[in-house]
């Protein structure tokens, strides 16, 4: 009885230890840290887990891990949790696994046990099938550590990559991150900057003032403007935590939770059937007039609503997720707004990522195309446009995705070949009586073919325009292509969602494959 009596009194004392390590591990680096924190416009790591996850969905690994360094003087300065909240939850009901950094510890500095925490969940993430989510907010390796917090991070850049394709992953850049860090997020799948309190940068202004003498700011050298607009690093921009987090949030609603799932379908109150009448007068008469294809993307997709990536960067390619009947589909599309639609290297590396990652995933390409061919230039040849534009043939011809292709007017040269025509194993492809393909435009190929002809002519307006003419009445349709098989159906445009639809309908089961290999060698 004494024995009972005296285990029942232990037993208020061990749980009331239990909620002080917990309370202790809640508070982070403390009030004054916690404080400055929100007066920087950020969320503590806590505080952003709960904006993200469904309410009281978080369940929390390793929450007492401690570093185990006792060198200048980190002995006497333990905190619970070592700087990052790891764990997992729901959104939308659907198992996500997630870290966040903590800026109030330590800056939010990777140690050796930092790093365990967070490659613990990416191993059970790649275990259970279920995306990654990392909140980072961090100064950096913690020096005190050395080679241990460089090994910690060379760790976590294995998962990244042997996660790549497996699970989805998504780094929200909520602070700083820089050095070594910055690796991470560049090999997940998106990124999402905060503007005016994120940053990325391998070196930093100090460093550049150093070596090259070149005066930068942090936000000019790696904001988040930067990344969006110039690099091509972000995928999105967000206005505050807040902002980054519901982008999160709705990201993952358009794509599956690994490389074997198909990504949720969502009911919609929007017409299988809907015709869209202003479709048939959206191309211009005049093949070089420009127009804004997410007209055309938002007339066809369910509720005209569009999730567009990279929206800033590359803007002559206009990339993004999208549903059909309810189904989320990949959207690749010429801008024929910007540089009438035109390929360069950014489009081309911009397109080919997005392609590759709905291909990892399950999630069926619409290509809309109306593209004059690749951007000449010097500058273009030198950068190594025939390498870049490559990627984008590679990516569309790899993909084993149900693939379907609209061309609205112009298909010229090469580049009608790289967006996902008949002959890189596009499923179905479609062309609007506006369509032209050829091996380029009426007036170029007029030049090349009758030069001599037009130079010893006594009219040589005339006869140029006659062979223009010509020209256009041959080639500047889509029917020869049609004639051949190359185009399936040439089509109106006011039926252009229900033919998707359709489509996508009968590509339900496809089923493609490669040959059998280890991995391909993408022109990098």
């Amino acid at each position: 009885m004494a024995t009972t009596q005296k285990q029942t009194e232990q037993h208020p004392a061990k749980l009331e230890r239990l909620r002080e390590r917990e309370r202790r591990a809640a508070e982070g680096g403390g009030a004054d840290r916690v404080a400055k924190q929100h007066a920087a416009n950020k969320l503590t790591a806590r505080e952003r887990l709960e904006f993200l996850l469904d309410e009281g969905t978080f369940e929390e690994f390793d929450k007492f891990v401690r570093h185990r360094t006792s060198d200048f003087g980190l002995d006497k300065q333990k905190f619970p949790g070592d700087g990052v909240v790891t764990g997992h939850g729901l959104v939308d009901g659907r198992r996500v696994f997630v870290f966040a950094q903590d800026f109030t510890v330590f800056g939010g500095s990777l140690s050796e046990t930092h790093a365990e925490k967070i490659c613990k969940v990416m191993d059970l993430a790649m275990k259970v099938g279920a995306p990654v989510v990392g909140l980072n907010d961090s100064g950096g390796a913690r020096i005190q550590e050395g080679v241990l917090s460089l090994g910690g991070y060379a760790d976590i850049f294995l998962r990244n990559t042997l996660a790549s394709g497996v699970v989805p992953q998504i780094s929200c850049i909520m602070g700083p991150c820089a050095g070594g860090a910055v690796y991470s997020p560049a090999i997940t799948d998106f990124n999402i900057m905060v503007r005016g309190t994120s940053y990325m940068f391998i070196t930093g202004p100090d460093v550049i003032r150093s070596v090259t003498h070149e005066e930068v700011t942090k936000e000019e050298l790696g904001g988040a403007d930067t990344h969006n607009r110039t690099s091509g690093v972000a995928h999105f921009e967000a206005d505050d935590d807040r902002h980054a987090l519901q982008l999160t949030r709705e990201l993952l609603s358009f794509i599956p939770s690994n490389n074997m799932e198909e990504a949720p379908r969502v009911a919609s109150s929007d017409p299988v059937d809907r015709t869209e009448e202003r479709l048939n007068t959206i191309i211009p008469e005049v093949s070089n007039q420009p127009y804004d294809i997410r007209e055309v993307i938002h007339a066809v997709i369910d509720d005209g609503y569009f999730f567009e990536v990279h929206a800033r960067y590359a803007p002559n390619i206009v990339v993004g997720f999208a549903r059909l009947a309810g189904r989320s589909v990949g959207v690749v599309a010429n801008q024929p707004a910007f540089l009438a639609g035109v390929l360069d290297i950014d489009a081309s590396v911009k397109a080919a990522r997005f392609v590759r990652f709905c291909d990892c995933f399950n999630i069926p390409l619409v290509t809309f195309e109306d593209v004059p061919g690749f951007l000449p230039g010097v500058q273009q040849e030198h950068g190594g446009i025939i390498r870049h534009g490559a990627k984008l043939l590679y990516a569309f011809a790899e993909a084993t995705v149900p693939k379907i292709t609209v061309i609205t007017r112009k298909a010229y040269g090469g580049a009608y070949c790289v967006m996902a025509s008949k002959h890189i194993r596009t499923d179905v492809n479609f062309a609007y009586p506006t369509a032209e393909i050829a091996v380029m435009g009426a007036e170029g190929a007029v030049g090349v073919l009758y030069r001599r002809e037009i130079e010893k002519a006594d009219d040589k307006d005339a006869a140029r325009r006659a062979r223009i003419t010509e020209f256009e009445e041959k080639f500047a349709n889509p029917y020869v292509a049609a004639e051949r098989g190359f185009i399936d159906e040439i089509i109106e445009p006011a039926q252009t969602r229900p033919k998707l639809i359709r489509a996508l309908a009968l590509l339900e089961n496809k089923r493609d494959t490669n040959p059998p290999r280890k991995h391909g060698n993408i022109p990098l």
